[in-house]
């Protein structure tokens, strides 16, 4: 099998395992705010650009795009392409690089200290990297899965959530105690890999007689490496790891993330193309050319209802799980939970938000092929058990509990909205829009941060001589997130109800696809 896409997914994953150091920022950040003299304030405006460059990839999707767009003439594995979509990695590489290298040369010393803007500045091009990483491996995923994309699009979302905690593995195993250096290794080590494998990314969706197979075998992978990172993290929290053991940890995670190679291998050596090509309706209608059911570029899709309703999703959904990590610390210390305890829950948010990340996607496609059940119910579900998250911490004050539906919840609406994108508006402008509905990530997160969980702690820390212990100091904010993500739920089920008759289509032509 020439080109053959399951090479495409492999290189995909590799750089989705290494592109996600946005996630490991509680690393560096102590030593970003010593050798800057920022204060708390300060570092939380730093931090919040992080949040931003992550999020807004309209720059991104537009790339892509026009990279993209300059194919459509000839086939889709052609070189030309390959190419074309080298452009998007190197511009991801480019800011990669510069965003992480310039702030170690200020943490080190070697850079004059650099004003708060140009820091802010530095943070965002490092994350805004991700976008370009992230928008290329998601639509190629698609594009060579269309009739599994919510599994395609779980897979690649949940090895990118996976990435904080593998880097944090290497940070613990290799520069353990020198969070500088790994700042350092953070400029160098993803972009240099994504240079590397960005040649073998490519579109080639030719229909192959297991690709549900073989994405299981991926989605296997994915969470045999999310239970060994979670029982390493447990155990790292409650022993002292000597560095022989940090360092056979390190090698059986690396052979687990290389095991998708030979699913692959084994796959081009056993696969028979099948006699006929049957492409997804949805994104294919002729072998010669894409011909989507619904391509919208992204000035269409902004005008539409769908869009909006999906901004809203996104903006309470998405808003209140960001609110929730980024102050997940000063929530435990509230609540008086242990260090100890408090660092643990930081650590395994990733693969909490892991399990939804997959398993949104997993999912969703089980029951659209097997009862024509449309994605936008599934977020309506992920809102509900945002609702019971939410007032767990807010009425209970359980934050453990909690913040692990919060988190899993919060995981599934990164591969549920990039699916449903797709699916509603076509692939052509996917990558735009995709990141287009994202901008609602930071400006949720900002206020539900800031407006909503800030204020009214500060408030309540005012009352009690400057500082704030028990449920009362975030009960306010909680109720307040469970009342957006009970909107966020009436919006999806319109979202349904919209879309009801066009998932039933889908579902009838792949009925129709198995019955020949």
């Amino acid at each position: 099998m020439e080109n053959s896409k399951l090479i495409a997914t492999v290189a995909s994953i590799w750089i989705q395992c290494t592109c996600g150091p946005s996630y490991a920022f509680g690393i560096y950040s102590a030593v970003l705010k010593s050798s800057q003299g920022y204060d708390q304030s300060t570092l939380d405006t730093v931090s919040v650009f992080k949040d931003i460059g992550t999020s807004v990839g309209i720059l991104a999707g537009i790339l892509y795009h026009s990279v993209a767009d300059n194919k459509r003439s000839s086939r889709p594995s052609s070189s030309c392409f390959g190419l074309g979509l080298r452009v998007v990695y190197l511009a991801g590489a480019f800011q990669f690089f510069s965003g992480y290298f310039l702030m170690w040369l200020s943490v080190t010393g070697i850079l004059e200290k650099p004003p708060v803007p140009l820091m802010c500045f530095f943070m965002f091009m490092a994350a805004h990297a991700q976008t370009f990483f992230d928008t290329a491996n998601i639509v190629v995923t698609v594009q060579n899965f269309p009739g599994y994309s919510g599994t395609s699009v779980g897979i690649m979302k949940g090895f990118l959530g996976l990435s904080g905690a593998i880097l944090i593995q290497f940070y613990h195993t290799f520069f353990d105690g020198n969070p500088s250096t790994f700042l350092l290794m953070l400029a160098v080590f993803p972009a240099s890999l994504s240079l590397l494998l960005m040649s073998l990314v490519h579109v080639n969706p030719s229909n192959t007689t297991n690709d549900k197979n073989h994405l299981n075998g991926f989605s296997m992978v994915a969470l045999v490496v999310a239970a060994y990172l979670m029982i390493a993290i447990i155990f790292e929290n409650m022993l002292a790891f000597p560095s022989w053991a940090h360092i056979l940890t390190t090698v059986g995670l690396l052979i687990l993330v290389s095991s998708p190679l030979k699913i692959a291998l084994t796959a081009q050596r056993n696969e028979q193309p099948p006699p006929s090509s049957t492409m997804d309706p949805l994104i294919v209608a002729s072998e010669a050319h894409e011909v989507a059911l619904v391509e919208m570029n992204a000035l269409e899709a902004v005008s539409t209802i769908n869009f909006w309703l999906l901004f809203v999703i996104m903006l309470f959904g998405v808003g209140s799980g960001l609110a929730t990590i980024n102050n997940i610390s000063q929530i435990g210390q509230s609540l008086k939970y242990r260090t100890g305890e408090i660092n643990a829950m930081v650590s395994l948010w990733s693969i909490w938000n892991f399990i939804g990340r997959f398993g949104g996607g997993f999912v969703s496609d089980l029951f659209l092929h097997k009862y024509g059940l449309g994605r936008p119910l599934f977020i309506s579900l992920t809102q509900a058990g945002m609702v019971a998250g939410h007032l767990i911490i807010g009425l209970c004050g359980n934050l453990l509990i909690g913040s692990v539906i919060v988190s899993i919840c919060h995981g599934s609406l990164w591969s549920l909205m990039p699916t449903i994108t797709s699916e509603i508006f076509g692939v052509k402008h996917m990558g735009t829009i995709i990141n287009t509905i994202g901008v609602a990530n930071p400006i949720g997160s900002y206020i539900l941060s800031v407006a909503v969980i800030g204020s009214i702690y500060d408030k309540e820390a005012e009352a009690g001589g400057g500082s704030c212990y028990g449920i009362h100091c975030f009960m306010i904010s909680y109720f307040l997130f469970a009342g957006g993500c009970v909107l966020g739920i009436l919006v999806s089920l319109v979202l349904f109800f919209r879309t009801k008759g066009f998932y039933a289509l889908i579902f009838q032509r792949r009925l129709k696809e198995l019955q020949v």
